[in-house]
């Protein structure tokens, strides 16, 4: 290995290294009451060495988003290309999103983490950095919807806006994961959620137009 492979390969091992800590000690002791010497210390890396790497800890926690998020569209992409229907596709993704939180469950925690916060954790240009990674999830719904309203699986409906309920009944499903053995308790959880996302894709599609 050359010079240069090694300082790509060195910068990249710190640069996990910090994003570990981080998101470590966000799920312990949430964003407020974690500082960037508490990071740069977990890390084992000098203070300085962390902000090299991010300006600050607000930075770093939207790279920990921006992660997972990317991560989350590869995994849900991956899931649509294997659908053989616009149904189908959305099925998957659905399923896709569900299999995230159990095998990825480090990532689906931080974006819980701001999706369940009531207030706006990120500077605005922050936040918008992180919205555009959400939206490509989002997109990839709906230009599943789109596909099945051109080829007459579905009725016609506003694509955008069936991606936002169908994402929000979806995030709201998976965290009923916790309720397994006590409200749940005798229900198969995983029927619950496939029936709940087929009932949602049933509503627009014209086989069960009136």
């Amino acid at each position: 290995m050359g010079r240069k492979e090694r300082r790509i390969r060195e910068k990249e091992e710190r640069r996990n290294q910090i994003l570990d800590a981080a998101r470590d000690l966000l799920l312990e002791k949430g964003l407020a009451a974690t500082s960037m010497n508490q990071i740069a210390k977990r890390a084992e890396l000098g203070i300085g060495t962390v902000y090299f790497y991010y300006a600050g800890k607000e930075t770093l926690f939207a790279a920990l988003q921006e992660e997972g998020l990317d991560l989350l569209e590869q995994k849900m992409q991956a899931a649509a290309e294997k659908a053989i229907s616009p149904a189908d596709k959305l099925e998957q993704i659905a399923w896709a999103y569900l299999k995230f939180s159990r095998e990825e469950k480090e990532y689906f925690d931080i974006i819980n983490y701001f999706l369940s916060s009531p207030e706006q954790r990120f500077a605005p240009s922050l936040k918008r950095k992180v919205d555009r990674r959400g939206k490509a999830n989002l997109d990839l719904v709906a230009r599943a919807v789109r596909e099945g309203v051109r080829s007459g699986d579905f009725r016609d409906t506003d694509p955008r806006r069936w991606a936002l309920t169908l994402w929000a009944m979806i995030h709201g499903l998976v965290q009923f994961q916790k309720f397994r053995n006590t409200i749940l308790e005798g229900d198969d959880y995983e029927t619950i959620y496939r029936d709940a996302v087929k009932r949602m894709v049933a509503e627009i599609s014209t086989d069960n137009a009136t």
